[in-house]
């Protein structure tokens, strides 16, 4: 089924960043706080797992494959989503308001992003908010995730800035996950 012409350009005009259904309210999930049990999909990668959008311009379908409608369309490149499940060169991801949909493989990259999320957030110099604050981020900035320590602190770049962040400031990181 395709989507009439000015359907198409109502959700585009929806938002500059991403579109949804009109029936959506934005809330922020928070991914940190719940508990993640992993498995291995059949691309022999773990499930689930969190990548990023490579275009500025991604259908989402209703189901894995072309002959299912788009469901919306997000434009916003870099974007972090979660990959809950495989169906051949297609993946279904969770956004961070919790809505799912299938993605072409292709749409998708394994480059860890984040979100901030809530209020304004403080980037420090180092992993502990009494450091230096080097920069404050608003709520729906996205930056690249460079690694994540026990102690609930991740290593994040925004805009050619590297810095410091509590977990629970960003979508895009399981709680406890560690990673260089």
């Amino acid at each position: 089924m395709k989507l009439p012409t000015p359907a198409i350009i109502a959700l585009v005009f929806f938002s500059q960043f991403f579109v949804m259904p009109l029936t959506m309210s934005p809330v922020f999930a928070d991914s940190s706080k719940e508990e993640v049990t992993r498995t291995v999909g059949s691309s022999g990668l773990p499930l689930p797992r969190f990548v990023s959008f490579r275009s500025g311009q991604v259908n989402v379908r209703a189901g894995p494959g072309i002959r299912y409608p788009i469901s919306w369309i997000y434009h916003r490149r870099g974007l972090p989503v979660e990959i809950i499940d495989e169906f051949d060169t297609w993946r279904q991801i969770k956004d961070w308001q919790g809505t799912q949909g299938w993605v072409h493989q292709s749409m998708l990259k394994g480059q860890r992003s984040v979100m901030i999320t809530g209020a304004l957030r403080t980037l420090y110099d180092d992993p502990d908010s009494n450091s230096r604050p080097i920069a404050q981020v608003e709520a729906g900035v996205i930056g690249e995730l460079e690694s994540c320590n026990s102690d609930d602190w991740c290593q994040v770049e925004i805009k050619d800035i590297s810095g410091w962040i509590e977990r629970s400031s960003f979508y895009g990181a399981y709680a406890e996950e560690v990673f260089d």
